[in-house]
């Protein structure tokens, strides 16, 4: 994670989130935090189960890659790259279905802390 507290911008490229994240060897890395959001991907294998218990931030996922569907608050929707999802804070949500493998551009506001 890049310390951007005491700098105006930062830019983060592919390879390096991407980096990133296949060194933290865990399906949801953050790479980006400040008081009033952050960002980190998300990924899930084809045929994977996706344990996520809601959260306290609002958030947005942005399908970069693969196709899933996404349960919120009881009501299924097909979800495939390039799609925008967003789900307020405290929404029971899953990602099921996956039918190819999903990686996920994921923002939380106000930051999310991540449990772990």
């Amino acid at each position: 994670m890049t310390d951007v507290q005491t700098r105006p911008a930062a830019v983060f490229t592919h390879m390096e989130v991407a980096a990133a994240h296949t060194a933290a060897g865990t399906p949801y890395h953050q790479y980006l935090t400040v008081p009033a959001l952050s960002a980190g991907i998300y990924a899930l294998a084809a045929g994977a189960e996706d344990t996520q218990t809601p959260h306290d931030e609002d958030e947005i996922y942005v399908v970069l890659t693969g196709r899933a569907t996404i349960t919120i608050d009881g009501v299924d929707y097909p979800t495939a790259r390039g799609d925008t999802i967003f789900v307020a804070k405290h929404v029971e949500h899953r990602f099921h279905t996956i039918e190819e493998d999903i990686r996920l551009l994921v923002v939380f506001a106000p930051a999310h802390t991540p449990q772990g």
